[in-house]
């Protein structure tokens, strides 16, 4: 867990899969200790990995005992509870994968396929984490997101 505080005003904590890093439960609830316990208040951004996924119900639950805003990667962590997330949208990148399947199973080299980037990256936001947190979601975040948890 790195955490960074700014000169001034609130501090985001996230973690990173380094040689420093969070591995297990027992680490996250000490990050969590130790950024509570800095009282900078902040939020966190819970970066993409195993570790987030296994750990994804605890981070919510200190995130929320502790009233901060959570910002993970993916839709399912906004119904989980996490405030907000944005992401590539897991369906459409199964969708590319199928058509890479399709196009192997017809002959062509993996090789001579490109290389290709997530199409379509989706935006939640959950109404319900908001109100528990106190926060305000303005309108022009509602508007462009893909989903909203009421």
């Amino acid at each position: 867990m790195r955490i960074g505080a700014a000169p001034s005003g609130p501090v985001i904590a996230y973690a990173a899969n380094t040689a420093g890093g969070i591995h297990n439960s027992t680490e996250v609830e000490r990050a969590f200790t130790e950024f509570v316990g800095s009282g900078s208040g902040g939020g966190i951004i819970a970066l993409p990995h195993a570790i987030t996924e296994a750990n994804r119900d605890l981070i919510i639950q200190r995130a929320m005992a502790n009233l901060m805003p959570a910002i993970f990667a993916f839709e399912a962590h906004a119904y989980a509870g996490a405030l907000v997330t944005y992401g590539i949208d897991r369906s459409d990148t199964i969708l590319q994968t199928a058509d890479y399947v399709d196009r192997i199973l017809r002959g062509t080299k993996p090789a001579d396929l490109p290389v290709q980037a997530a199409r379509k990256f989706e935006l939640v936001v959950n109404l319900e984490t908001a109100k528990a947190l106190g926060l305000t979601i303005s309108p022009t975040l509602l508007g462009r997101a893909d989903k909203v948890i009421e």
